[in-house]
């Protein structure tokens, strides 16, 4: 629940600027529901109308503007970004993906807008659909002036402000994963040697990936992409970590709820410091002696995360997961259970981001790799793999149905890497893609052109779909390239 405006607001108020400003999104986005569902004079869209006339006309009497600006994966709001919330999530990346669809990059109200001038902007957003994005553009720009529309003012993308903000994001993304790999190596090793560990520092790192998840989603995410198989354990870790505390931001935990599951997440491998080395990086098939060996990595876990207690203090939650994240939901996994128990919620969210990271990763005794695509579908259809479907589910909200990394063949004979989720949550079938290969196989530069799988023609046909899923091997292509 976005917070209560103040009595009396004051210019500059950042809490107020993302509450009104929350607001006018919100109206914004009725609006337009409201005439795509409805025609003009039916009341409900003449209610959105007022609605959205009036929440901007608040912003400009206390502030002076109101100006709507998009920056990358972000929506400004008078220099004041808001939160993407889940209450907000379905607004925000509508409104994000129709200007996109229209390279506005910022829409400007002035104290004189009238009410008349929302309706034609919004109608117009809705019935142009000329091919191209500078084609959409320049007819907007030209209906606006005919129509006589001065209290609103479109501006082009600037390509430059959005490409900063992106490789900020990715810069702040590689120092924080860098900085988890390396806290998780120094406890792992710490253990191995029967040293005591710094967790404050781990801790510091949690809190790094949490605020990084919460303001960059989708770069951070990306960097799980980067699994090295020479430092597995502590990838493996950080990237348990990162989906872990992206799920639970997704099933609506709190900030300090996000911090406990993060440190949960990262540690709850911290029993494979008891196995031996050898036997983790094991290249041939491990014998079934060897096997067992893996399996005690939990309970090993939970008794040396107790014994760490002394030194800083680690939550029970974090010896829990560490003992309970192979159980799976029926209890017919490992360690095996005494006494009937239910599997607590971060346990449960751990184990299926665990389980996701682990299939797609190659490893000591797993040379080959299984396609994403295809771990979701295990994950989800197969009730013996023991995942909570309610997470399962959530995390394919989270990654979509072709997750972060795939290889991906279109129908357009281009190949591409998914980029992330598509924002809008009807095209989770329909992810952003770096194009790696153009139609006549020449190399396309990492990341250079990024599309939209649900970019439509002017026939209403989807300019590019996805035909199958590939390695990423046959085509010469390392996806951890598009996301450095």
């Amino acid at each position: 629940m976005s917070p209560t405006p103040p009595d009396n607001p004051e210019a500059g108020d950042e809490g107020y600027i993302r509450s009104a400003g929350r607001g006018v999104l919100l109206a914004l986005y009725a609006a337009l529901r409201s005439l795509k569902l409805y025609p003009l004079e039916n009341a409900t869209v003449q209610k959105a109308l007022d609605d959205l006339q009036q929440a901007s006309k608040e912003i400009v009497e206390v502030e002076g503007e109101l100006e709507i600006r998009l920056a990358g994966d972000f929506i400004f709001v008078n220099a004041t970004r808001l939160r993407l919330e889940l209450d907000n999530f379905t607004a925000m990346s509508n409104v994000m993906n129709l200007f996109r669809s229209f390279r506005v990059g910022v829409l400007r109200v002035h104290p004189r807008v009238e009410r008349r001038e929302w309706q034609a902007l919004l109608s117009l957003f809705l019935t142009i659909t000329d091919d191209g994005m500078d084609e959409r553009q320049s007819i907007l720009h030209e209906r606006l002036r005919k129509a006589g529309v001065t209290g609103l003012e479109v501006d082009q993308a600037d390509g430059q402000d959005a490409e900063d903000e992106l490789r900020h994001a990715r810069e702040r993304s590689k120092r924080t994963y860098s900085q988890g790999v390396a806290v998780t190596k120094e406890v792992i090793n710490s253990i191995r040697i029967g040293r005591t560990s710094n967790l404050k520092r781990v801790k510091r790192a949690v809190q790094m990936i949490v605020d990084q998840v919460l303001k960059s989603e989708t770069s951070l995410i990306g960097l799980t992409t980067l699994r090295d198989y020479d430092e597995y354990t502590f990838t493996h870790s950080v990237n348990v970590c990162i989906f872990s505390i992206a799920l639970g931001r997704k099933i609506g935990l709190t900030k300090l709820q996000l911090y406990d599951l993060g440190l949960t997440a990262l540690l709850h491998d911290v029993g494979k410091a008891r196995v031996p080395i050898d036997v983790l990086n094991k290249l041939e098939q491990l014998e079934e002696s060897e096997w067992q060996l893996i399996q005690q990595h939990p309970w090993r876990g939970a008794l040396t995360l107790f014994t760490l207690r002394g030194y800083d203090e680690i939550p029970y939650r974090s010896i829990l997961v560490a003992h309970e994240h192979h159980m799976k939901t029926d209890l017919s996994g490992y360690p095996r259970h005494i006494r009937p128990r239910a599997l607590g919620i971060y346990s449960r969210v751990v184990a299926v981001a665990d389980g996701f990271d682990a299939a797609t990763t190659r490893r000591a005794y797993q040379t080959t790799p299984i396609e994403p695509d295809q771990v979701l579908r295990e994950m989800w259809e197969n009730p013996r793999r023991g995942y909570d479907p309610v997470v399962v589910k959530a995390l394919i909200n989270l990654i979509g149905i072709y997750p972060v990394g795939t290889c991906v063949i279109l129908d357009t004979f281009e190949v591409g890497v998914v980029a992330s989720v598509n924002p809008d949550p009807a095209y989770l079938n329909r992810p952003l893609v770096h194009l790696a290969l153009d139609s006549d196989g020449s190399v396309i530069p990492s990341a250079a052109k990024t599309v939209n799988l649900a970019e439509q023609g002017s026939d209403g046909s989807f300019l590019r779909s996805i035909v199958k899923v590939s390695t990423p091997e046959r085509y010469g292509i390392r996806v951890g390239d598009y996301f450095l």
